[in-house]
């Protein structure tokens, strides 16, 4: 497995690397945050390394990189400008931050969330940045669906999938080539820096790039839409993301012209990750996964409106 091969020298590598920020170790402890097919994180200190997926492409990434590291205040910044290839993986280091407490939903930093993309969707985009990956991560997520093989829920799921326009499943360039974006904006995204209680900074750069910003509204939009957000929680984060002059809705009115068709891929996405999970540990859908289910199966029944974004 290449974890057992890759773990020890990208502790030994982010051992060295957070003693060079501080004199004495302040934990002595290394501590893996995430051990993943696509992202094994790991911390010592105020240091954290990640491996990025097999795939990632050098040349993208160090651009990604780049980018953060020219965003300050908004995206947290890299601690080196490019990645190192350990065993086929290349690794990047990143100052750590408090991420978002799961447990205390009370104090979800919507409004933050909100800000910071909007001010991330201001921002001129440098020349060169690749697409922002997050209609190709849904398309690899129904690909992945399909591979799983025969499933009661899969039928809606990729029958909404089929009523999408050609650019929400990666099939043709996107409307927008010149907006700046996440690609893949949930509260996992955000951290606390400096930790423990600094201001909240976007992280993970491998889905950043241009496109539509709708996009990185669509996730909370989905679970809203899905009745899995509640409404005054949505409310925080529309109204937040208008009130710092987000490019991605209106102003004023309406929203969904511009969220209805991201909102409709993430809820694929996510319903086709949950099929493939539930599959893999032989296990029913549980209420939140059927539910994503049920709303594709509405989706599939009223195709997405044309709109300036949503070309046939």
């Amino acid at each position: 497995m290449i974890t057992s091969r890759l773990l020890p020298e990208l502790t030994a590598r982010l051992t060295a690397a957070a003693h060079t920020r501080a004199a004495a170790c302040p934990c002595g402890i290394t501590t893996t945050l995430a051990d993943r097919p696509d992202a094994l994180l790991v911390r010592h200190g105020h240091t954290v390394a990640k491996a990025h997926a097999p795939d990632t492409d050098p040349a993208a990434l160090t651009r990604r990189l780049t980018t953060a590291a020219g965003v300050p205040g908004v995206l947290l910044p890299p601690l080196h400008p490019t990645p190192v290839d350990l065993h086929g993986r290349l690794v990047t280091f990143w100052p750590y931050g408090t991420p978002v407490d799961p447990d205390d939903p009370d104090r979800a930093p919507w409004e933050a969330a909100a800000a910071l993309l909007a001010r991330l969707h201001r921002t001129p985009a440098p020349a060169g940045l690749p697409t922002a990956r997050g209609p190709a991560e849904a398309a690899r997520a129904v690909a992945r669906l399909r591979e799983t093989g025969p499933h009661p829920a899969t039928a809606p799921v990729l029958r909404a999938w089929a009523a999408l326009p050609a650019w929400a499943r990666a099939e043709a360039p996107m409307p927008d080539t010149a907006t700046l974006c996440h690609g893949d904006l949930h509260l996992g995204q955000l951290v606390r820096h400096p930790a423990p209680e600094g201001p909240w900074l976007l992280i993970d750069v491998d889905d950043l790039g241009t496109g539509v910003p709708a996009w990185d509204l669509a996730r909370p939009a989905a679970w809203y839409a899905c009745g899995l957000l509640p409404p005054g929680e949505w409310d925080r984060f529309l109204t937040a993301y208008r009130a710092a002059g987000g490019p991605a809705v209106p102003a004023h009115g309406d929203p969904w012209a511009a969220l209805d068709v991201p909102a409709r891929a993430l809820t694929v996405q996510s319903a086709a990750r949950a099929i493939a999970k539930a599959a893999a540990a032989g296990r029913p859908l549980d209420e939140v996964e059927q539910c994503l289910v049920d709303a594709c199966a509405r989706m599939a029944s009223v195709p997405p409106p044309l709109t300036r974004g949503n070309p046939t």
